[in-house]
């Protein structure tokens, strides 16, 4: 007999710059249970070593238009973590 599984999406995150430095990494590859939304990449990526350092509320990009913690995600997004941008 089989046991019911649980929904869930894979989503694509990016990295940029200090983020990428302190994970080590510029690219991770997250599995989700569904309804999953922005935060709740957040809080995975936070759960990695290195990831407690991102700010309470970093800048996110998902498939290149900029959202916030609340947005959802689905399978096959790429959610783009930004470090403040400067400049002039």
């Amino acid at each position: 007999m089989s046991s019911p599984t649980t929904p869930s999406v894979s989503v694509r995150v990016l990295l940029f710059a200090s983020y990428a430095e302190r994970l080590g990494r510029e690219v991770l590859e997250l599995t989700l249970p569904t309804p999953a939304t922005v935060g709740q990449v957040l809080r995975e990526v936070r759960a990695l070593p290195g990831g407690e350092r991102l700010p309470a509320r970093p800048l996110c990009a998902l498939n290149l238009s900029h959202v916030g913690p609340d947005t959802p995600v689905s399978g096959g997004d790429e959610i783009a973590i930004l470090p403040p941008l400067a400049g002039g």
